[in-house]
């Protein structure tokens, strides 16, 4: 008899090569990879062939979804950071701050709200859910990032930057939620919580991936002047440079996930050899992709019906409130006197706030911070409650969003894009008003 990890190999060569050689229809069509990943893992896992596994004796192995999307989203973070052309130019991350500053922590809000009115949960354990949710996805979220570097749409930027930030800034209200599921007399540690996981925490991390990414580069440029490295192992140096900073960060308790944006963005600035960061971006999208493809598989392969009927409706609440009122409000709210660098209009079209309110695309991130509440003290029914309403949301986002995508861009660049920017104005000239 063949070994199922065998078979499973065979499935997953079958099925790359189909969305491979078949990319060119796929991207026409209202479909995103993901979906056809989630029915693929879905057709795999424990309500299917039961040919992928993360259950041993019925028990949940969350130790192995954490790692894993871990390195996703490392992985995914650097890539957005390595996209942003000239990150010092602060006014450029205006939209970004608003969607960081009041969007994240007002979606928090919100549905920890939703969770404390209609799903009976306490404060902290709401606060949990919306950490965990509240973050879109750097992931899953490429058909509607920058599609290269020259790209200056602010649509396209705003949800680039975003989800390359959002991934690592929930990281605080995640550890809320958990002291407070675990001591629900905040005075106890809310101390703590403001001076380590907020304040240090981020301050360490932005340190971090700035001087880790700097000493690389620097190292970089002087070796490659006596002697030039192997061309087959240069793109290595991303790789390298991730879990550099990665590694360092957590060692000393700041968030890796941020650290590692910083270290794209700046590598991306700090080249003398404009190329380089170019070709470390194309090896990290495409190891990036690889990735998608297994963790979707095993988010389909971990879906069971049962559970997922039982909290249907408490889901149903959470998807309509997140998707239909929290995330647009909050977008739209966000957007209010946002001046367009790239446009003489005095604010953004009202078709991009839309959009930008519609692609809070969730997906790896919001898995890891699950998995990452599971292995930090989250159990009984409140986990499952939380974890069956976590992977149901993804889920949607993946069908609705994924379906979406493709032609809410495609008219968005037709319709909205081309009759909003300004004409006949080079790039340079662009640059040079955006540092004004």
């Amino acid at each position: 008899m063949v070994d199922i990890y065998i078979l499973d190999l065979l499935i997953i060569g079958l099925l790359l090569l189909v969305v491979t050689l078949g990319s060119g229809w796929i991207t026409r069509l209202p479909l995103s990879f993901a979906l056809i990943y989630l029915l693929v893992g879905m057709f795999l896992g424990s309500e299917g062939l039961e040919m992928i596994q993360l259950r041993e004796n019925n028990v949940f192995n969350a130790k192995v979804l954490e790692r894993l999307t871990e390195f996703v989203v490392i992985i995914s973070v650097f890539s957005c950071g390595l996209k942003i052309i000239h990150p010092m130019r602060l006014r450029v991350w205006n939209i970004t701050a608003r969607l960081i500053g009041f969007l994240m922590p007002f979606s928090i809000l919100g549905l920890a709200i939703v969770g404390r009115l209609f799903l009976g949960m306490n404060w902290g354990e709401g606060i949990l859910l919306g950490a965990i949710l509240a973050p879109t996805d750097p992931v899953l979220a490429s058909e509607v990032q920058l599609t290269d570097t020259n790209d200056k749409d602010e649509l396209r930027f705003g949800l680039t930057s975003e989800g390359g930030l959002n991934d690592a800034l929930a990281f605080p209200f995640v550890y809320f939620g958990i002291y407070a599921i675990q001591d629900n007399n905040w005075h106890n540690w809310l101390k703590d919580w403001l001076i380590i996981d907020l304040i240090w925490a981020i301050a360490a991390a932005i340190v971090m991936g700035f001087l880790v990414a700097k000493v690389i580069v620097l190292v970089d440029e002087k070796i490659q002047k006596k002697r030039v490295v192997d061309e087959s192992m240069e793109d290595f140096i991303a790789i390298s440079a991730i879990l550099i900073t990665y590694s360092l960060t957590e060692t000393i308790n700041g968030y890796g996930f941020l650290a590692v944006f910083v270290a794209g963005l700046i590598i991306q600035d700090s080249y003398r050899d404009p190329h380089k960061p170019m070709a470390q971006l194309e090896f990290i999208e495409r190891l990036e992709k690889l990735l998608e493809v297994g963790t979707i598989l095993l988010l389909g392969s971990i879906l069971l019906w049962q559970p997922m009927l039982n909290y249907a409706s408490q889901s149903v609440i959470v998807i309509v409130f997140l998707f239909l009122v929290i995330r647009p409000v909050g977008a739209w709210l966000s957007t209010i006197g946002q001046r367009p660098l790239h446009s003489h209009r005095r604010s953004f079209h009202p078709a991009t706030r839309l959009l930008f309110g519609w692609f809070g695309i969730r997906g790896v991130g919001s898995l890891y911070y699950l998995a990452y509440a599971f292995s930090h003290g989250l159990k009984g029914e409140v986990s499952e409650q939380i974890s069956w309403i976590t992977y149901t949301t993804i889920v949607a986002s993946v069908v609705v969003h994924g379906i979406s995508a493709t032609p809410l861009m495609n008219w968005y660049e037709h319709q909205v894009a081309t009759k909003i920017s300004v004409p006949h104005i080079t790039v340079n000239e662009l640059e040079d008003n955006s540092e004004n």
